[in-house]
């Protein structure tokens, strides 16, 4: 990664009110133009990943899905249209960032992610959003991103609520030991079967919109190194009640 990445006109004109924040300025506008980011899915978490990253400048974005648009995803789905039904989702995504942000790069990769071809596409990025419906790719992305040493922020919703944490158990805290990983969390899946899908339980729309939300807000935070993140925190998001609970964990003793 090179150390400079100047803006043009056109960005500081387009970024003007990152860059009046003390916090970010030019130095993290530049940061999240120099910076590489690989999201898990283009669906219900994704797609307001995909726009908010897009929209604040991230210079280069990669979408793995390898799943097709239909009418019922439009609902929660917010990256596509009724003109997208039936088209790879990654070419939606990568239409609908262009339309937003023609500075930002979008690199396609029409697959589903897992332990054989995963190491080298996570190991190409600076950090990892998993936006995925199901539990065997967030394992998988968890044991490859702490692995690859690299910092995995991951999302889940179900019906009217979702849960949201940042992992970097390759790292130490504060405390000076290792931070804690997502078997630490969640040591193992649950049963086939026990926890339905979204098509089986139903999720209101707006759910994965204020994940993914959240999610986007996490790796912005990660590039330009802001705030306090969600490391050892599962923060939990009640729609219903509109109650955001926090749940902290540690690494577990070996």
């Amino acid at each position: 990664m090179t150390t400079s990445n100047p803006l043009s006109p056109e960005e500081l004109k387009r970024y003007a009110r990152h860059i009046v924040l003390p916090e970010v300025g030019g130095a993290g506008q530049q940061a999240m133009k120099r910076a590489r980011v690989l999201v898990i899915g283009a669906g219900g978490i994704g797609s307001p990943v995909l726009l908010y990253l897009a929209a604040a400048g991230i210079g280069t974005i990669g979408v793995t899905d390898n799943d097709a648009v239909s009418l019922s995803n439009l609902q929660r789905q917010v990256l596509h249209g009724v003109e997208d039904i039936g088209r790879p989702k990654i070419e939606s995504a990568a239409a609908a960032i262009a339309t937003l942000n023609p500075h930002v790069t979008v690199e396609q990769h029409n697959c589903r992610i897992d332990e054989e071809n995963g190491g080298s596409l996570v190991s190409s990025y600076d950090l990892v959003i998993d936006g995925s419906d199901n539990f065997a790719t967030r394992f998988g992305m968890a044991d490859l991103c702490e692995r690859e040493k690299r910092p995995l922020v991951t999302a889940a919703v179900n019906r009217f609520s979702g849960s949201i944490t940042t992992l970097v158990p390759f790292q130490e805290g504060k405390d000076g030991h290792l931070n804690p990983g997502y078997r630490d969390l969640f040591p193992a899946p649950p049963p086939e079967g026990l926890v339905p899908s979204c098509a089986e339980a139903g999720i209101l729309g707006i759910v994965p919109g204020i994940l993914g939300t959240l999610a986007a807000a996490e790796a912005i935070k990660l590039v330009c190194g802001l705030g306090d993140l969600l490391i050892g925190r599962l923060l939990l998001v009640d729609c219903l009640t509109m109650r955001f609970d926090e749940v902290r964990y540690k690494r577990r003793k070996s």
